[in-house]
Parts: C-alpha cells; sequence; structure tokens
C-alpha cells in the first residue's frame, strides 16, 4: 500500500522539482485554455453554418433583392458571413449606380470591379472571425509535448543526479524520479492531442464555409452584372 501511495499522481506532482511543477502548471493552464476555446468554436462555427443555410433559403428563395437588403440592415443584430457579403456587395453596386459616368461601358466595369473588391473585404472579415483561436490551437497542439518534454529531461536529470551521492543505484530509489519527470509529459500530451484534433475539425469546418463564401460571391456578381 505504501508503494502505492507513493507512486500517485498528486504525490508524484508534489514531490516534483520546483521547475517541473512550474511546466506542469504552464501545460494545466494552457490545456484549460484550449478547451474555453474549443467550447467557444463549436459553438460560433455551428451558428456561422446554421446562418448560411437561413440565407441562402432567403436568398434563392426568388425574392426581391432589394427587399432582402432592407431586411438584413434593419435587423438589430449585425449581419455576419453570407449575409454580410451580400450586404457589402449590394450596398456597393447601388451606390456605384447612381453615380453617372459618361461612357456606359466603364461605368459597367466600374461597378462590377467596385462590387467585388466589398464583397471581397467582406470575406476577409468574415475569414478573420472564423480563423479566431485556431493559431493558439495550433500552437499548443504543437508545443505543448516539447513543453512537457522539457519537464521530463528536467526531472530526469535531477533524479540521476541525486544518485551520484549514492554508492548502490537500486530501481526503487530511481522509479519515483522518472515517474514524476513523466508525469510532465502526458500532461503535455494531455493538452496537445484534444487541441490537435480540434484544430483539424475546426479547419475542415472553415474551409467548407469559405467555399461557399466564395462560391456565393461569385453567382452573386454574375446576377449583378446581369442587372448592371
Amino acid at each position: 500500500m505504501n508503494v502505492t501511495n507513493d507512486m500517485s499522481i498528486f504525490t508524484l506532482v508534489s514531490g516534483a522539482s520546483l521547475p517541473v511543477q512550474v511546466v506542469m502548471l504552464i501545460l494545466l493552464l494552457t490545456s484549460l485554455a484550449s478547451w474555453w476555446y474549443i467550447f467557444i468554436k463549436v459553438f460560433s462555427l455551428k451558428a456561422a453554418a446554421e446562418n448560411v443555410d437561413q440565407f441562402e433559403a432567403q436568398f434563392w428563395s426568388g425574392g426581391d433583392l432589394n427587399e432582402l437588403y432592407e431586411r438584413i440592415g434593419s435587423g438589430r443584430k449585425t449581419p455576419q458571413g453570407m449575409a454580410s457579403i451580400f450586404q457589402a456587395g449590394l450596398k456597393e453596386f447601388i451606390r456605384h449606380k447612381q453615380q453617372k459616368d459618361t461612357q456606359k461601358d466603364a461605368e459597367v466595369s466600374d461597378v462590377m470591379e467596385a462590387t467585388r473588391r466589398a464583397m471581397r473585404a467582406a470575406y476577409n472579415r468574415e475569414l478573420d472571425y472564423l480563423d479566431s483561436h485556431l493559431p493558439f490551437l495550433a500552437s499548443v497542439g504543437s508545443v505543448s509535448p516539447y513543453i512537457g518534454l522539457f519537464g521530463t529531461v528536467w526531472g530526469i536529470m535531477n533524479s540521476f543526479r541525486g544518485l551520484s551521492n549514492v554508492a548502490q543505484a537500486t530501481l526503487s530509489q530511481v522509479a519515483p524520479g522518472i515517474a514524476e519527470a513523466l508525469v510532465a509529459t502526458a500532461i503535455g500530451l494531455f493538452a496537445a492531442i484534444p487541441a490537435v484534433i480540434a484544430y483539424n475539425r475546426f479547419a475542415a469546418n472553415v474551409d467548407r464555409l469559405l467555399v461557399r463564401y466564395e462560391s456565393f460571391m461569385e453567382e452573386f456578381t454574375n446576377i449583378l452584372q446581369r442587372r448592371a
């Protein structure tokens, strides 16, 4: 029973050297932060996908685009996702259409170019929003194992340094120190694995949303070009 108690996780963590404990604390805080961002991204990406579905249903229902534009602009919430791209593009299109130029061909090309730039700017803003917190998860997934490995190496060095004054080293003398050190690696993997899985999942979801945004921009550009 004494051996089991001495080798428990809590005993190993409390008995580790101060640098190893600092590494464990950093990894624990990093893991908690990554889980917080994971939950945020789960709900935000789910909401973004639902917004795209709702907007596409309204856009392709055959209703008047100006009416849809007014309804989006008069809402309490700021338009996001595909609705934001639509609002930016149609707003710029209407503004340039109201300007009178001498050459009709130049007017059409200028209007469509300005419309594309407006939609691209809105697209970039949505890209920044969708990519938020993903770099942090990528950093956690790539760096945490190395931070844990640093704690492990430091702990093992201390274990062998403590054996330098011992005439005969036994497994019972070496095992606790090595076990304490390996806990740091375990915590590093505990922080890294969920972050890597979440990052890959979220990156795939973001890519799918961006493809839908880009497809809508092309289709909406064609519609506006026919109206121009």
